[in-house]
């Protein structure tokens, strides 16, 4: 499995982004961040086909997850975005087709796509 992460730059405090992730296929997708010196966390996650999502309770209400099943790609809308949001996004594939904010839940990785957000 090949996924592949896009859509990062960088955008001022307030503003809106849109990741891609090509390759979700008919996995349980997930989307995580690293901040410089942080760990690794959860952000969102969405079943197959799509019927059921989970948030981290910072973003909740301001990003969006959904997938394109024909075009096999994972998207991550983002907006009234902050400085705190400001880090690397991967994207994630499950061969458990449920939600999971666990990243050991997930067995691939894509390679990441660096958001920052300017206050």
């Amino acid at each position: 499995v090949q996924l592949q992460a896009s859509g990062g730059g960088l955008v001022q405090a307030g503003g809106s982004l849109r990741l891609s992730c090509a390759g979700s296929g008919r996995y349980g997708m997930g989307w995580f961040r690293q901040a410089p010196g942080k760990e690794r966390e959860f952000v969102a996650a969405i079943s197959f086909p799509g019927r059921k999502t989970d948030y981290a309770t910072s973003v909740k209400g301001r990003f969006t997850i959904s997938r394109d099943n024909v075009k096999s790609t994972l998207y991550l809308q983002m907006n009234s975005l902050e400085p705190e949001d400001t880090a690397v996004y991967y994207c994630a594939a499950s061969n458990w087709q449920t939600v999971s904010s666990t990243w050991s839940h997930y067995n691939y990785w894509g390679q990441g796509t660096l958001v920052t957000v300017s206050s």
